[in-house]
C-alpha cells in the first residue's frame, strides 16, 4: 500500500513492518522524531538507555533470548562513536541487530558532530547500509533487516538528519530471508567421516552454537554410538538432562571430564569453530581423529585442521551419519558404559573457609545455584569471577545464557541483562558482575532496570579489586595494591537508585538476602564481599 509520509515516519513504519515491537535507544537531533513516530503511530515500545552503547547491548541480548532481530537507535557523531565497543561485542557475538544511526547533513561538513560514520562502523565488524534518498526508505530498511538476519551481525542504517522532514511515497517492503538447513556432503568426504566414526572405540560428540537447533538429532546419534555429549560455552545447557552429558568441553571442564576427553579417540564436532579455550590450545585434540561439521566453511580449520570435514547442517548431518551406521550395522562403542556421570560433572568443592567479613566465593556460588530461580536467564559480565559462574550455575538451555565477553571487555553485563529481561518478560534474569565492571557500566543502567520494573537479580562479586590484574601481580610476588579499590557500597547504591540492595559478609547474611529475594518487587542486588585471594583464577 502506497502513502506519502515524512521520512522519519517512513523509517518508523518500515521498522514496524518488519515485526519490531521494541526499540532500545537514546534520542538526539537525528532520531527523535522517528522514535516518536514508532511509539505514537506504530504502537511500538521505546526503551531509553542512559548510554548509547547500552542500546546495542540491550538489543543484542534481546535478540538472543527472544530469537528475533534487536533494534536500537542513536543520533550522530559522538553518539555513534560511543557505540564502538558495543558494536564489536555484538558483531563477534553474531547478534542480529539493526542500529538506526542518525548522521549529519551532507551539506554541512563543518557540523560539530560530523564524522566519517561508515569508516567508524567498519572497524567494529558491523555492516553498514546508507539511507540513500527519501524515496528509498522502505528498500533501505528492508536491506538492513535482511542483512542482520543472514549475516548474523549488527547492521547500521545511516540516516541523514536533513532527510527527516522531507516527504516521499512509502510502499511497504519486507525481504524474504532465505534460510535452509544446509546440505550434506556426499561421496568420499562423507564416507571418510563415517568410516572414522564407525571405527572409533571412544567417540565423543561436541556441539557448539551452530548446533543448538539440532539437540534431538545429536542425542540420537550419541545414544546410537554410546558416546558422551559435551558443549562449547556458547551452547551451554543444550544437553542438560541427558544422562551422558559431561557439560562444557575444554578449559571449563571438570577435572574428571577433562581426563575423559583426553582418553577419547574421536571427537565429532558440530557447529563449533574450535576456539583455543575449547581445545585448550590444541592439547585436548592430540592423538585423536577430529571431524568438524558446520554450515560455514570458514569455521572449519580455523583453530586446527580436522581429519575430516563436512560443510553441512548439524541436524541433517547427524541423521545421515546415523542412517549409514545403521545400514552398515556398526556396533555401538560401549564408551558410555564406563562413565560415572555424577563424578564427571562435579567441580572441585570450595574450602568452606573465608576471612572475617567475607564469604567463600565457590561455596556461595554452589548455594546460589540451588537458591536462584530455576527458570532463569543467566547473564555474565567480564572479569576473574566469570568462569566459576559459567561452570557452577546452570541454565535451562543455550538461549537462556548470555555472556558479554565476545570482545573480552568488562562493564557490558547489566546492559545485556536489561535486553534479556525485555526479551523474556515472564522470566527472572540473573546477572553476575564484578565490582569493576559494575562501576564501569552497571551503575549507568541499573536505574533503567528500575524504571522498567524488570525482574532482575544482580550478584556483584566484590573483591574490591580488578581481579584479573590483581592475580597477575600476586602470581609474580609483586605488590597488587594498584589494582585495589575502595568502592562505595553497591547495596546502598542499588537502594538509592530505586532497587533493593543487600550486602553479604557472612553465610547468615547470605541466607537473609536469599529469603528477601523470594519477595522481591523489582531489581534486586546482592553484593558479595570477597577476599581477592579467595577468587580462583580464570579457567582460560
Amino acid at each position: 500500500m502506497r502513502s506519502q509520509n515524512y521520512v522519519y515516519q517512513s523509517i518508523a513504519r518500515a521498522v514496524h513492518d518488519h515485526g519490531a515491537t521494541k526499540m532500545f535507544g537514546l534520542m538526539g537531533d537525528a532520531n527523535l522524531f522517528m522514535v516518536d513516530s514508532f511509539v505514537r503511530d506504530c504502537g511500538g515500545a521505546f526503551i531509553p538507555a542512559a548510554h548509547e552503547g547500552s542500546t546495542i547491548l540491550m538489543a543484542a541480548a534481546y535478540a538472543h533470548v527472544s530469537g528475533g532481530v534487536g533494534v536500537s537507535t542513536v543520533t550522530h557523531g559522538p553518539a555513534l562513536s560511543n557505540c564502538v565497543t558495543a558494536l564489536t561485542e555484538a558483531a563477534r557475538g553474531a547478534a542480529p541487530v539493526v542500529l538506526l544511526a542518525g548522521d549529519t547533513a551532507a551539506d554541512n561538513p563543518r557540523h560539530l558532530q560530523s564524522i566519517e560514520q561508515r569508516e567508524l562502523v567498519k572497524v567494529t565488524g558491523a555492516g553498514f547500509v546508507q539511507l540513500r534518498t527519501p524515496a528509498t526508505v522502505a528498500e533501505d530498511v528492508a536491506q538492513a533487516f535482511y542483512r542482520a538476519q543472514v549475516e548474523r551481525r549488527p547492521i547500521v542504517l545511516n540516516m541523514p538528519a536533513d532527510f527527516m522532514w522531507q516527504q516521499a511515497d512509502y510502499t511497504a517492503q519486507v525481504l524474504k530471508v532465505f534460510t535452509k538447513p544446509g546440505g550434506v556432503a556426499e561421496g568420499d568426504l562423507l564416507d571418510n567421516a563415517i568410516g572414522m566414526i564407525a571405527s572409533a572405540r571412544r567417540p565423543l560428540i561436541l556441539a557448539g552454537g551452530g548446533a543448538i537447533h539440532a539437540r534431538d538429532q545429536l542425542e540420537r546419534l550419541a545414544d546410537r554410538l554410546e558416546a558422551p555429549l559435551a558443549t562449547t560455552l556458547r551452547a551451554k545447557g543444550l544437553f542438560r538432562d541427558h544422562p551422558y552429558n559431561i557439560d562444557i568441553f575444554g578449559t571449563l571442564s571438570t577435572p574428571a571430564a577433562y581426563d575423559l576427553i583426553a582418553q577419547s579417540d574421536c571427537i565429532v564436532c558440530f557447529g563449533t569453530a574450535l576456539h583455543d579455550f575449547t581445545t585448550d590450545r590444541g592439547k585436548l585434540m592430540k592423538d585423536k581423529r577430529i571431524i568438524q561439521i558446520d554450515t560455514d566453511p570458514t569455521a572449519i580449520g580455523g583453530g586446527l585442521h580436522p581429519d575430516a570435514a563436512l560443510v553441512a547442517d548439524a541436524g541433517l548431518a547427524a541423521d545421515t551419519i546415523l542412517y549409514w551406521l545403521n545400514e552398515a550395522e556398526v556396533p555401538a562403542s560401549g564408551f558410555t558404559r564406563e562413565l560415572d556421570t555424577p563424578t564427571l560433572t562435579a567441580h572441585v568443592a570450595g574450602s568452606g573457609k573465608a576471612p572475617d567479613g567475607f564469604v567463600n566465593y565457590v561455596d556461595t556460588l554452589e548455594r546460589l545455584e540451588d537458591a536462584l530461580p530455576k527458570n532463569r536467564v543467566l547473564v555474565t559480565d567480564g572479569g576473574r569471577f566469570m568462569t566459576e559462574v559459567w561452570c557452577r550455575l546452570s541454565v535451562p538451555d543455550p538461549q537462556s545464557f548470555v555472556s558479554s565477553v565476545n570482545f573480552g571487555a568488562i562493564g557490558l553485563g547489566l546492559q545485556e541483562a536489561v535486553g534479556a529481561a525485555v526479551g523474556a518478560p515472564d522470566r527472572p534474569v540473573v546477572l553476575f558482575s564484578g565490582d569493576g565492571g559494575f562501576m564501569m557500566g552497571g551503575i549507568n543502567e541499573f536505574n533503567t532496570a528500575v524504571r522498567l520494573g524488570l525482574d532482575l537479580v544482580v550478584i556483584i562479586a566484590n573483591d574490591s579489586a580488578y581481579g584479573a590484574e590483581h592475580i597477575q601481580f600476586v602470581d609474580r610476588k609483586m605488590d597488587p595494591s594498584l589494582t585495589e579499590f575502595s568502592w562505595p557500597s553497591f547495596a546502598e547504591i542499588a537502594t538509592s537508585l530505586g532497587g533493593q540492595g543487600f550486602e553479604v559478609r557472612s553465610t547468615d547474611q547470605l541466607e537473609q538476602a536469599l529469603e528477601a529475594l523470594e519477595n522481591r518487587t523489582g531489581p534486586f542486588l546482592i553484593e558479595l564481599r570477597l577476599d581477592p585471594a579467595d577468587v580462583p583464577a580464570m579457567r582460560i
